[in-house]
């Protein structure tokens, strides 16, 4: 799958599924867009995703700050004149029971940035991916289809993504007739930071996580990867409005 030339927004490119698929994407000659809060962490990956000799991009920015979100866009247009594929990948995970105190602070924090940034910078992003004819991969979570993790854990944040899911399918439906692919992919438990911090306040251990997975085992960061190169690329001419689940079965149970 060649992007040469394509320009790619990546936001979340600091760790985990973000760093692996600006990573991805530089190998198979894309010019990357590096979004993310910690600046040595982006330094980090821009120097993976510098061995490819691609354009590369770095944007320190809060997507749930709307100035910010509006740098990420301007600064892309600005050095690259175009965009042909925004992956909107940040996200963060919290505590949160309909029991607790502090649900509607947790609610509001997760959807500023799990949902509200989301609609902001995509609202953004349409004019430019209708003038290229690109798309969007919105990075959700099986979470958004299940209730087995949610009580004092998972609440607002399984809401925030069963939210991003319907989001997906709207503006799919919206920017078709403007050639604009959205779909969105699904992962179960992938090894990165946020796995780590969902176990420990699970007080679960990584060995517990495998499992009650039907695979018995949690995907690399890589294999997300993998599938958001396939949907944004002409391989996957046909998707729209689609939701793609990698989850080692977890959704079996």
């Amino acid at each position: 799958m060649s992007f040469s030339n394509k320009v790619v927004i990546i936001t979340g490119a600091g760790s985990g599924i973000g760093a692996a698929t600006a990573i991805s994407f530089a190998k198979e000659g894309a010019n990357v867009v590096i979004v993310g809060r910690n600046e040595q962490k982006l330094e980090k990956v821009k120097e993976k995703c510098a061995k490819s000799g691609n354009g590369l991009l770095v944007v320190r920015a809060d997507i749930s700050n709307e100035q910010d979100a509006k740098k990420i866009i301007n600064e892309t247009i600005d050095k690259f004149n175009k965009l042909d594929v925004l992956v909107n990948n940040a996200g963060i995970v919290g505590q949160s029971s309909i029991l607790s105190d502090n649900v509607l602070s947790s609610y509001d924090t997760i959807m500023n940035t799990n949902l509200r940034a989301v609609v902001h910078i995509t609202n953004l992003a349409a004019p430019h991916l209708i003038k290229t004819k690109g798309n969007i991969i919105n990075i959700s979570s099986v979470a958004g289809k299940m209730t087995a993790i949610a009580g004092d854990v998972a609440l607002t944040y399984a809401v925030s993504k069963a939210a991003l899911d319907h989001f997906t399918r709207f503006v799919a439906a919206e920017l078709a007739s403007h050639g604009v692919r959205v779909n969105s992919i699904s992962p179960g438990p992938v090894s990165t930071g946020l796995l780590d911090n969902a176990v420990a306040s699970l007080s679960m251990s990584l060995e517990d996580m495998e499992r009650a997975v039907p695979l018995g085992r949690v995907s690399e960061p890589e294999e997300i990867a993998d599938l958001i190169l396939f949907l944004a690329s002409d391989k996957a001419k046909a998707i729209t409005g689609s939701d793609y689940v990698s989850d080692n079965g977890l959704l079996l149970k």
